[in-house]
């Protein structure tokens, strides 16, 4: 059984930084970080595979967010880097046994409670 818990997330004025972290217990899965507004779908952010040789990233976030992993400790972070008001979302990670690249919320199957990151401008 994998269980995911996410922390880090807090208000950041625009242009600024934030760490997010996903404790990941269980079997080394590959870990994905998703983002949900209300009213929306939960949108594919960053995911890195199990032994984090291969990274993923959303177009939106490409050169600004960095996904990484420390086996070791169970954890997987996400840092933010130049911050944008449309970034505010409840952050999520999720795992699946391999990523192969998959970028849909129903192609995950544990998910932590979600961290809210709201960037004011």
């Amino acid at each position: 059984q994998v269980q995911l818990v996410e922390s880090g997330g807090r208000l950041v004025q625009a242009g600024g930084s934030l760490r997010l972290s996903c404790a990941a217990s269980g079997l080394t899965y590959g870990i994905a970080w998703f983002r949900q507004v209300p009213g929306k779908e939960r949108d594919f952010v960053a995911a890195i595979s199990g032994g984090g040789s291969s990274t993923y990233y959303a177009d939106s976030v490409k050169g600004r967010f960095t996904i990484s992993r420390e086996n070791a400790k169970n954890a997987v972070y996400l840092q933010m880097n130049g911050l944008k008001p449309e970034d505010t979302a409840v952050y999520y990670c999720a795992a699946r046994p391999t990523i192969r690249g998959m970028r849909s919320a129903s192609d995950y199957d544990y998910w932590g409670q979600g961290t809210q990151v709201t960037v004011s401008s």
